[in-house]
């Protein structure tokens, strides 16, 4: 039995309606009805891990006997989960006789996979189709879809603004899309911005037999239930849901037989994952612990996580899970309990400090990465002096820092808000102390040795370029390495945002 969850959502999409699936009683920005499915939190202010901004995406696949008479260009905005579901909409297309495309002026099918969570992320939207219009003037039969998280946000506020948009399409419904592409052929309008009541991933195909990259990205978990002050995501992905266990085996088994080695799972709060197993509800560490036993595959990550929700056995997993690498993304935001309050992030600076150290504790070489908001509504000095104490205690090796930037819709951006000249400042001084610590950290590493996964070449002649177990980029000039090569290199020099270094001996 399922049932509806609405939400409060004032100055977004007034129409949306969130998926089913929250557990937590009390929102404090709008009432829960529960209903079917996981539930736990939210904590971005960025979109999961590092952010990906602007990317054209462009896979290949195998057909499947169709004739390659259709091409699709997708322009891909924000995080790693937008990648994923990039690549499963241009497979979803692919099965009705569309080939991805780099060119935009060469394809028959425009699709805009946008995020909400960067500054004016709408108005770069609509710019972005102010310069297809060019394309729609000399090409009538060319459909342009706006999909993701801006589109579920403004709706049909995007026809209206932008009449030669064909169609806009919801992340929670883009399973949908090649049904919506037949009717806009037809002369149609549609829009898809629900949250159906059953996950997307159910109406998805098998994922095509394809030779990949070494490296993949696969969504487990969507969704977030904390509400953070800041934040859209609730309003955008809805509340939490979590793929049953079988699902994310399955497509981890297909993922490796297609030359992945490493998986980073992917869920908005992908540490509440909470899927149906066999006996019952699976959590984050038992889905790490089930996916250790596929054969081929060498590494796994996760990514974005809430403190509130790294629970002992995905703690001690750390430590007891050989395939689980040693980097953290956890996100801390401010180290003003004041301001973590009013952010409603549910924790204190003092409460996040002992985490790393039990974290730590369990896994002593892990790479704490984290996230920073710096000028958020009615922050003082005093409670910016906080963040910076907090970062010189938890030392970071990797780090994402903002200055704020309001949400329409959203609590903070009804507050008194600081002066951006003063945020600046602040995000300068946050900023030279983050960079400080991971050159610190990255020049620790010279004269070790590390396992590199290689995923592509690099700028130099003969130079290969891979990601360490803690995600160091590292450069290796060896003519013999290809693609997806896992081996074991000595670090020889540490620049700005890589490490280089040498096949060792053995």
């Amino acid at each position: 039995m399922s049932r509806s969850a609405t939400y409060p959502i004032r100055m977004l999409n007034p129409a949306l309606r969130l998926r089913t699936g929250s557990r937590r009683a009390g929102h404090p920005h709008g009432v829960c009805k529960t209903g079917r499915g996981s539930s736990r939190s939210c904590n971005r202010i960025v979109a999961p891990g590092v952010p990906v901004l602007y990317q054209t995406f462009s896979i290949s696949f195998e057909e499947t006997g169709m004739p390659e008479q259709k091409r699709l260009y997708i322009k891909t905005y924000g995080c790693q989960m937008n990648v994923y579901d990039s690549e499963r909409m241009a497979e979803a297309m692919g099965e009705h006789g569309y080939k991805t495309t780099s060119d935009p002026e060469g394809a028959d099918l425009i699709l805009l996979n946008t995020c909400h969570i960067r500054e004016k992320a709408a108005e770069k939207v609509y710019s972005e189709l102010g310069r297809l219009k060019p394309l729609k003037a000399s090409n009538p039969n060319l459909r342009i879809g706006v999909a993701g998280c801006v589109a579920q946000a403004e709706g049909a506020e995007i026809m209206r603004r932008q009449p030669m948009v064909d169609l806009v399409v919801g992340p929670q419904s883009y399973h949908r899309l090649p049904e919506l592409e037949a009717r806009a052929r037809n002369g149609e309008h549609p829009l898809d911005t629900e949250f159906p009541a059953e996950l997307k991933f159910e109406g998805l195909s098998r994922r095509p037999g394809t030779n990949r990259g070494p490296t993949a990205f696969l969504t487990v978990q969507e969704g977030c239930d904390r509400f953070c002050a800041f934040c859209v995501v609730p309003y955008t992905r809805g509340a939490e849901a979590s793929r049953p266990v079988s699902s994310v085996i399955a497509e981890a088994q297909r993922l490796v037989a297609n030359g992945v080695r490493e998986i980073t799972l992917l869920g908005q709060n992908v540490n509440a994952y909470n899927g149906e197993g066999r006996d019952g509800a699976v959590s984050l560490a038992k889905l790490i612990s089930g996916m250790e036993a596929i054969d081929g595959l060498d590494r796994i990550r996760y990514t974005t996580s809430h403190p509130n929700d790294m629970t002992d056995d995905l703690i001690e997993a750390h430590g007891t899970c050989p395939k689980l690498m040693p980097y953290l993304h956890l996100p801390v935001q401010s180290g003003s309990d004041r301001i973590l309050k009013r952010m409603n992030r549910g924790h204190t600076a003092k409460a996040y400090v002992r985490l790393i150290e039990r974290i730590r504790a369990a896994r002593p070489d892990i790479l704490i990465s984290g996230d920073f908001i710096v000028g958020f509504p009615e922050e003082t000095e005093v409670d910016f002096a906080d963040t910076m104490a907090l970062v010189e205690e938890v030392r970071y090796g990797q780090s994402y820092s903002f200055k704020y930037s309001a949400r329409p819709g959203t609590p903070a951006a009804e507050r008194d808000q600081v002066d951006p000249e003063v945020a600046s400042d602040r995000l300068e001084r946050l900023q030279t102390l983050l960079s400080r610590q991971q050159r610190d950290s990255q020049d620790d590493m010279i004269g070790r040795e590390v396992g590199v996964l290689f995923e592509r070449k690099g700028r130099k002649q003969d130079q290969m370029v891979g990601k360490s177990e803690h995600l160091h980029a590292v450069h290796v000039s060896n003519g013999n390495i290809v693609a997806g090569d896992l081996l074991r290199v000595r670090i020889t020099d540490s620049a700005p945002n890589s490490l280089a270094g040498e096949l060792t001996a053995g």
